[in-house]
């Protein structure tokens, strides 16, 4: 009994001693993909947020796990590709004025010059300052809408009413450029009146500067079954080429090669005018043909319109 209580401890220890190795070669083979995977996440770095984690390569019980972390890689890639566009697009627009008025005091201080001359490059000087300060607040507007960080204010707008509004304004520069401007159809939408002004008004703006001395703006809403109403702005004039259409609600994107500027503009109306939309939880599409180009609005209805 001595002998085998002695062969028994024996086993005992040398069958615990195997166990333990066995059960940390299982874990440490187990763990190993785990390893592999945090390997890989340490060595993404800003430059390398394109990397994505081998899912064929994990074992299915892991693989939901790095699905998981390849879509948070994708939504940091695009964050960070979309700011990193935000500060070139900001820098870019902000370099050209700022130099110019550098240039232009540099030159007024190079000698004297009279009370007269003084006033009007002060004059030009203040010009400068507001087409910065209009191109900085469009540029915090865009980026609170690209943070998710506007609320409209919710509020039953006549959408045919608004346009009228907005046409009086405009129909002085219609007027000198013998554009004929029209309206047909109604709308109710749900939505803030300043942000959807702000929208309409950035179209209708845009369609005046490049409709022809003669030409005509149409604004057309209509109610659709699936309680969508669209506001179409329809313009006369030279068509924007098929492959400036994707790009013409980028960031001071100008499709200058079809369409010369009659006055100078910013670059941000459109893509103010997409994130007001998106906010609203609408969308905006365009189209350009035979002489005919149509920026159309989709916006959540609010009660029935209809066609007049």
């Amino acid at each position: 009994m001595g002998a085998f209580r002695q062969t028994l401890w024996v086993f005992m220890l040398l069958a615990t001693l195997a166990m333990g190795l066995l059960g940390w070669f299982v874990v440490r083979r187990g763990l190993a993909p785990l390893q592999t995977i945090k390997r890989q996440a340490a060595a993404i770095t800003a430059n390398r947020l394109h990397t994505r984690l081998p899912v064929e390569a994990i074992p299915l019980e892991l693989g939901d796990l790095a699905s998981t972390l390849n879509d948070m890689l994708s939504r940091l890639e695009e964050s960070f590709q979309r700011l990193s566009d935000f500060s070139s697009d900001l820098a870019h627009e902000l370099r050209t004025p700022v130099s110019n008025l550098l240039t232009q005091t540099q030159v007024t201080l190079s000698r004297a010059r009279s009370a007269d001359e003084y006033r009007d490059i002060l004059a030009s000087n203040a010009e400068e300052f507001e087409r910065l300060s209009r191109t900085i607040a469009d540029m915090l507007f865009l980026a609170k809408a690209e943070n998710k960080q506007l609320i409209p204010h919710q509020e039953r707008l006549e959408l045919a009413d608004e346009v009228a509004e907005l046409m009086e304004f405009y129909g002085l520069l219609a007027e000198e450029k013998e554009i004929r401007l029209s309206v047909v159809g109604h709308g109710t939408v749900s939505g803030d009146r300043l942000m959807l002004r702000r929208a309409i008004s950035n179209l209708l703006s845009n369609a005046l500067r490049y409709t022809p001395v003669g030409g005509t703006v149409t604004v057309a809403i209509e109610m659709h079954r699936d309680e969508v109403v669209q506001l179409a702005v329809e313009n006369t004039g030279p068509s924007i080429p098929a492959e400036h259409l994707p790009r013409l609600f980028d960031r001071f994107y100008r499709a200058d090669s079809s369409r010369q500027r009659t006055t100078e503009g910013s670059g941000l109306g459109l893509a103010i005018t997409r994130s007001i939309l998106a906010a609203h939880g609408g969308d905006i599409t365009v189209s350009s043909t035979e002489g005919m180009t149509k920026f159309t609005l989709s916006l959540p209805a609010g009660v029935e319109s209809q066609i007049a």
